[in-house]
């Protein structure tokens, strides 16, 4: 059985948007040419990307040991017959708890832009017989969800290591339902450092037509916890502009 499917199937309160206009500017730089020629349309991020981090599960016990994933699936309220995305899944830690949280009646689709990481994740399927899990491979400035389909769409410890940002949240965007919402969890830190700073990526997330409803510093889980929904419109491209890295 393959599990590179090419889609899913079936079925303290704090507002900092307001304070991301400070961190909102205009900068463009000059365009790399490794640059994926879908993006272009796009501003390019005012700040460094981190490289991409070993996706081996080995720290799962670790995680565990301090409630990781049960405390973020409490703060997105997961429940039952939900249908989420996990971006950047790697090899699976929040795939199989999110699977087991929603049951048999939810859905989770695990994504990533590691081919090999998803190759594993799908033995990993198959050896636990985790029937609620699909596997797709993505791109780096496209997600690659369907439209409509995601009550809640995770991206853990994953979004700094994003390289188009502003691409990747615009087709993101139309693949949440009626009151979906895009869970976040990082650490605040330079995002040449395997984090974002909290109001950085809430100005990203805005200028493309999100609007933040929960954020939370969560020392427990290593960093915080953010909540997003989309806004009335998204931003055409041509239209967003690149939010400042000054806040590093």
């Amino acid at each position: 059985m393959s599990f590179l499917l090419k889609g899913l199937r079936g079925g303290a309160l704090l507002s900092l948007c307001a304070l991301s206009a400070g961190v909102t500017g205009c900068k463009m730089a000059d365009a790399p040419s490794d640059r994926p020629e879908t993006a272009l349309e796009f501003p390019l991020p005012d700040r460094p990307v981190s490289t991409v981090t070993s996706n081996q599960f080995s720290n799962e016990d670790a995680r565990d040991s301090r409630g990781e994933a049960q405390k973020v699936m409490d703060l997105a309220a997961i429940t039952e017959g939900m249908t989420i995305a996990d971006i950047g899944a790697g090899e699976g830690y929040y795939t199989v708890r999110l699977a087991q949280r929603v049951g048999n009646d939810g859905r989770v689709l695990a994504q990533d832009i590691d081919r090999d990481a998803l190759e594993r994740l799908g033995s990993r399927v198959e050896r636990e017989r985790l029937e609620n899990i699909s596997i797709k491979l993505g791109v780096e400035d496209d997600p690659q969800l369907p439209s409509d389909s995601f009550d809640r769409i995770f991206l853990v410890h994953m979004y700094h290591e994003v390289t188009e940002p502003y691409a990747f949240l615009h087709r993101l965007w139309p693949a949440l339902t009626q009151g979906g919402q895009v869970i976040v969890v990082d650490t605040d830190r330079p995002t040449d450092q395997h984090g974002i700073p909290p109001l950085l990526l809430s100005c990203e997330f805005a200028a493309v037509g999100f609007r933040l409803i929960e954020f939370v510093e969560k020392p427990d889980i290593r960093g915080y916890f953010a909540r997003f929904e989309r806004a009335k419109t998204r931003a055409e491209p041509a239209d967003i502009s690149a939010c400042s890295n000054g806040t590093q």
